[in-house]
């Protein structure tokens, strides 16, 4: 049974590591880190909607052959496209036809994302409360070492991407590198490095108990979502005191 739950959990973070870039924490962190909001914006669209078309064969090649399953990989599209395309060009239909629609978003902006912030924690919070009665029977050694391995996998991520970047930046052109300069390279970096839990659980309810239970499934990776807000939110504020040194030697 134990074996069982910790395959299970294996599994989510497995696909989990599959999902495109968070909805708003990623750009949320580039702003306060002082990054390329623009860009972050930007490679949050292009990752979730690239992701429409890659994550369902990215689970049934990576995940799925693996542990001879078969994944509904037509249903899950249309389910994602459902999920993600559609709210998205509704919303910019909706914002380019009425104007005043758009103004009130930008004026309440900080209103507006704290209810998407609710709405979007209330989606992985019905989702694991269906495994209740399983969930209690999961001892704490498991859940932390759900936490350990969630954590493993940013800090993976992390590294990763501040590396490909300094690659980047080495083959095009050194310090005068697009890669190099510093709003851009925190960019991709906290956003490239982090994955989104509503999109999971949306991809976890379309395969409705084919991989395990679901709120097993979902568990481990509401673990990574927080370690990774937590851990990038540590390296914002380690960012921060350096830029202001630097901004106050520039005046001096």
């Amino acid at each position: 049974m134990v074996m069982g739950i910790k395959l299970i959990g294996f599994r989510g973070l497995a696909m989990f590591s599959c999902m495109p870039t968070t909805l708003s924490s990623g750009v949320a962190l580039t702003h306060l880190a002082g990054g390329n909001s623009a860009l972050a914006l930007a490679m949050t669209v292009i990752s979730n909607m690239l992701g429409i078309l890659i994550i369902p064969f990215s689970i049934s090649k990576s995940i799925a052959d693996g542990v001879g399953v078969s994944v509904p990989t037509e249903q899950l599209f249309r389910s994602l496209v459902l999920t993600l395309l559609v709210p998205l060009i509704v919303g910019k239909v909706l914002r380019e036809f009425f104007k005043g629609l758009g103004d009130f978003a930008d004026q309440n902006r900080k209103l507006f994302l704290k209810l998407s912030a609710l709405f979007l924690s209330l989606v992985p919070w019905i989702q694991v409360s269906r495994s209740r009665s399983l969930l209690l029977r999961v001892k704490p050694a498991i859940f932390l070492v759900a936490i350990g391995m969630g954590a493993l996998l940013h800090i993976i991520l992390l590294a990763f991407n501040a590396l490909a970047i300094k690659s980047l930046s080495a083959v095009s052109g050194g310090d005068k590198s697009i890669f190099s300069k510093r709003e851009n390279a925190s960019a991709l970096v906290l956003v490239a490095s982090q994955k989104t839990l509503p999109v999971m659980v949306a991809v976890v309810e379309q395969l409705g108990g084919a991989f395990g239970e679901s709120g097993l499934l979902v568990l481990p990776c509401v673990a990574a979502h927080l370690n990774q807000i937590i851990m990038d939110s540590f390296l914002v504020n380690f960012w921060l005191p350096k830029d202001l040194s630097s901004s106050n030697a520039k005046i001096n």
